[in-house]
């Protein structure tokens, strides 16, 4: 790739932890700086010392299953942590046995590094330890995928619909030094900043990569979702940071830890994570981390990659010149443009043109995979020297009220509404109305000669607990190119969102040939209304003009 190249030629913004490594700053860990001594020394200052008189710790060891368990207990020191486990080795080694470690991980420590499977609902979580080169992140990630496949796993499935989607598993980035004093987010604060207005500006950053579930009470909601005036807030924090100087290691954590929140307040479940990053009240949470958490787990390695080769590509040319540029308000567009696939290509162009600029060239079709597997099409049809093509779109879900019969404790999210994108070429708009279950649908040029796009929303099935319980499924959608001068549908096409005659599929699909038969079922070539027909009702949105909303028109 033409990037790794041009990355590994700037000794100065060598990627670390998914690849970026930052050259040591000493300064930062001389005594009398200004750095808390914790930062200094490479391991966060220790609370309190054990207090043997008061609480004492044992090492539990238990035959199972032929096997020596070895339960550790909890260790306030690395290095004591290490003796103990030499010590059970040579143990082990002078007996001839075999062990099993269990208990406590090792007190955090720079020099360890470790790698964690954690089973999560319906997924397998590994976090593997930084890299220090694009090489070895390369190597890394596909021997991970390898080692999955070997044991039967995927980063991939079929809903029943037959419909290919991610795990929902979390790719998540995380990205720091070699050590916390040398994070590049502690010592330059202002590269944060460039991160965070540049994720920001372009909408399409935070929804191509993500998984279905986006929006405001979603795992990684945007600093502008949900919460009014957080980018005036967030602009403020903006114009506190120092133009030059070497900041102290709790200046970006401060600025940013309350801004860099969902709605709840948390900093964990955000775009940006910075829970890590110096938390004064927390010395496992001052490692100088930032978790990108707006990304899911593509279905190909090499997908993954190139998501990490975009952040890489970011931070270096960020590093070098600051990005600056005033903070967008797109308001209710966030949820009208964006979602749509035509203006998230479009806006995602823009991205690699402004990053090819600082000398990092990423060709758009690397991303080509994962703008399909995002946005697949769902069919074609020709309708007099016209084209009208339908596509799947995003959909923000949101979080329910709690359910009395479920303890106050079960809260369902609606997935009961789905969005599709029509794009039409050829098209006259003087003459032609394209209508979807005869409603008129908003087209808007896209800027080339006859075409237009715009989305359709509506109610793909009926749950017990969603928004608008007394609005039905409104499937299937029927699509007319109704002709004003003669008042007939010139033909148009149908989309079921499972099964067309509706019955539902009672097993998941058994491979990719099954859940592809399943998916071509949904889309008809046909199926317009015949004869004559009603001109089609109108009535645009004020908040979401390039949208239809059939649930207004149920």
């Amino acid at each position: 790739m033409a990037s790794e190249a041009a990355i590994d030629a700037e000794p100065a913004v060598d990627p670390c932890a998914a690849g970026m490594v930052l050259p040591p700053r000493a300064s930062l860990g001389r005594p009398g700086d200004g750095v808390p001594q914790g930062i200094a020394e490479q391991r966060p200052p220790v609370v309190g010392q054990e207090e043997p008189e008061v609480v004492r710790t044992a090492l539990c060891i238990e035959p199972r299953g032929g096997m020596l368990h070895v339960f550790l207990p909890p260790l306030t020191r690395a290095e004591d942590w290490l003796d103990l486990v030499a010590a059970i080795e040579d143990t082990a080694r002078e007996f001839g046995r075999q062990v099993v470690l269990e208990g406590y991980l090792p007190p955090w420590h720079p020099g360890l590094a470790h790698v964690s499977v954690t089973p999560d609902p319906g997924v397998i979580e590994v976090n593997v330890h930084p890299a220090q080169s694009w090489p070895e992140l390369a190597e890394r990630t596909e021997q991970l995928s390898a080692e999955a496949r070997a044991v039967g796993l995927a980063a991939e499935k079929f809903d029943i619909d037959g419909r290919h989607v991610g795990t929902g598993g979390g790719n998540h980035v995380v990205m720091c030094g070699p050590t916390p004093a040398d994070s590049p987010f502690l010592r330059r604060p202002d590269l944060l900043r460039s991160l965070v207005g540049f994720w920001h500006n372009p909408p399409s950053l935070s929804d191509l990569f993500s998984g279905q579930f986006i929006g405001p009470t979603s795992q990684h909601p945007r600093v502008d979702e949900g919460r009014s005036g957080s980018l005036y807030e967030l602009e403020i924090a903006f114009s506190r940071l120092a133009a030059d100087g070497e900041p102290p290691p709790w200046l970006t954590d401060r600025l940013f830890r309350n801004l860099l929140i969902d709605v709840t307040g948390s900093t964990h479940r955000t775009e940006f994570c910075i829970d890590k990053l110096y938390d004064p009240g927390s010395p496992g949470g001052r490692r100088g981390l930032v978790e990108f958490r707006a990304f899911e787990m593509p279905p190909r390695w090499r997908m993954s990659l190139v998501q990490h080769l975009l952040l890489r590509a970011a931070i270096a040319a960020f590093w070098r010149t600051p990005y600056k540029r005033r903070l967008i308000r797109w308001g209710s567009r966030l949820h009208d443009d964006f979602v749509l696939p035509h203006f998230v290509e479009q806006d995602f162009r823009d991205v690699l043109e402004e990053i090819s600029e600082h000398g990092f060239a990423l060709d758009p079709a690397w991303f080509a995979p994962h703008l399909e597997f995002r946005f697949p099409t769902i069919g074609t049809v020709a309708v007099r020297g016209m084209q009208v093509q339908l596509k799947r779109a995003l959909e923000p879900w949101h979080v329910l009220g709690e359910e009395a019969y479920a303890g106050g404790t079960a809260r369902y999210v609606d997935s009961s509404v789905e969005r599709v994108q029509a794009k039409v070429s050829g098209w006259v708009e003087e003459r032609f109305v394209l209508a979807c279950n005869g409603v008129a649908v908003p087209l808007q040029p896209t800027g080339a000669e006859g075409e237009y796009v715009a989305g359709v929303r509506f109610k793909a099935w009926a749950p017990p607990s969603a928004l608008h319980p007394t609005i039905g499924a409104q499937v299937p959608l029927v699509f007319d190119v109704y002709d004003t001068w003669t008042g007939r549908s010139l033909g148009g096409c149908s989309y079921h969102v499972a099964h067309p005659g509706g019955r539902s599929y009672e097993t998941f699909p058994v491979n990719a040939n099954e859940a592809e038969a399943r998916r071509r079922s949904w889309f008809f070539a046909q199926g317009h209304t015949p004869g004559p027909m009603a001109p089609p009702r109108g009535g645009v949105s004020r908040e979401h003009p390039r949208t239809l909303d059939l649930r207004r028109f149920s």
